[in-house]
Order: structure tokens, then sequence, then C-alpha cells
């Protein structure tokens, strides 16, 4: 009872700072994920390229993006650029950050995407006169888009819960505005608790989208099957 009093006592002053890191933690995700995506298709279609130094170039930045903490990414953004002359505002460094890292996770979603479209098809647009990077924009992209919906969304929602660590780099998004608030108040239990139940009411819901286009690309024909009796049902009585 004490826990629900006192964040109830204190919601008034809470709640409007929370939405404003709420704010913050969206512009970031989004951001980010706008930007991985992006990369992401970049990197693919290097891959996809039959020129050796291309499709090296594009392995050694996955392997490496994957093979270094976000973190130690963000504080290289944030301040070892500087150090070049490159100065960036903290919520830009976190969005770059986050991008480079996931676009190397994004890029192997459409890698597995793209080996899902039969070979025939690439074959057959580039014998008709489509250059390469036309065959990977209008032939196999929104083939691949259409198998990776439910991956990409569950690596939004990864993105989403990873952009509290640019709160160590001073982004004013719900992580550091909780922190600030637990610092007045001295009351982490209650303020961690509603930055949790905030996080959760954002990704569950995405979540639940991403399991359930998984079901409906996995078992594409099970609605129309269900329907098929009813349909000749209908028929057979609407002739008699």
């Amino acid at each position: 009872m004490f826990f629900v009093d006192t964040f109830l006592a204190n919601l008034g002053d809470w709640g409007p700072r929370m939405l404003s890191g709420l704010r913050g933690t969206l512009m970031l995700t989004a951001g980010g994920f706008a930007l991985a995506f992006l990369l992401a298709l970049a990197l693919e279609f290097l891959r996809s390229r039959r020129q050796a130094a291309l499709r090296l170039i594009a392995r050694i930045y996955i392997a490496v993006a994957r093979g270094i903490p976000i973190l130690v990414i963000l504080y290289l953004v944030y301040f070892a650029l500087p150090g070049a002359g490159i100065t960036l505002p903290a919520e830009l460094a976190a969005t770059i950050g986050l991008a480079a890292v996931y676009a190397a996770y994004l890029s192997e979603v459409f890698r597995a995407g793209l080996e899902a479209i039969p070979v025939g098809q690439r074959e057959a647009a580039l014998a008709s006169g489509l250059t390469p990077f036309q065959t990977f924009r209008l032939i196999l992209l929104p083939q691949a888009i259409r198998h990776t919906v439910a991956p990409l969304l569950i690596n939004l929602v990864s993105l989403l819960k990873d952009s509290s660590i640019a709160a160590l780099i001073a982004v004013p998004e719900m992580t550091l505005v909780s922190r600030e608030i637990m610092s007045e108040s001295f009351l982490p239990l209650q303020v961690f608790a509603l930055t949790a139940l905030l996080y959760f009411c954002l990704a569950w819901p995405a979540s639940l989208a991403a399991r359930h286009i998984e079901w409906r690309l996995r078992f594409p024909k099970t609605k129309r099957k269900s329907q098929a009796p009813v349909d000749r049902l209908t028929t057979a009585s609407s002739s008699s």
C-alpha cells in the first residue's frame, strides 16, 4: 500500500518528465532504426555483388559491428570522434551508434529474406536488361521485406530496449530521466517500476504483432481452408 500511495502522490510530478523521456526514447528508436535499415540495405547490396572486394567490405563491417558492444560503439562516436575534430550532439551520436550496430543485424535479416527468393528471379531480371541495382530494388527487395517483417519488428523491439544505454552519454531518454527523478526523490523502486512499465507497454504490442505476422506468413492458407466448407455449404443452399 505504501508503494501505491507514494507512486500516486508523485505521479503529477513524474508524469510529465517521464513523458518527455518517453518522447526522447521514441525519437531515438525511430531514428536509429531508420538509419540502420538504410545501412543494412546498402550492406546487403554490396554483399550481393559479384565483386569480391565489395563482398569482403560488407562482411568485415558486419563482423566488426556485431563483435563490439554497443556501449563501446557509443563511446567511440561520442568521445573519440571529437579527437578527430568531429563533435556530435549526444542524440545524434547515440542514433549513429545504435544504427551502426543494428545495421549489421538487419543485414543478416535481409540476407535470410533474399536467400528465400529463387535464384532464377535474379537471373531472369538481369537477363531482361535490368541493372544489378534495379534488380535488387525492384525485384528482390520487395519480396525480401515481406519475408522479414516479423524479424524486423523483433529487432525494433531490441533496439528500443538497447536505447536505454544512451543514458550513459547524457541522451535525455527515459532511463536518464528516471535516474534524475530517482536521485531527487530517493525512491528507486517506484521510479524504475514506472520506467519498466512504460518500456513494457511499448515493447509488448510490437512483440505480439511480430508473432502474429510470423504466424500469418507461416500458415497463409489456414483461414481460407477453414472458410472453404462454409463457402461450399452457402453455395449449395443457394442453388437448392
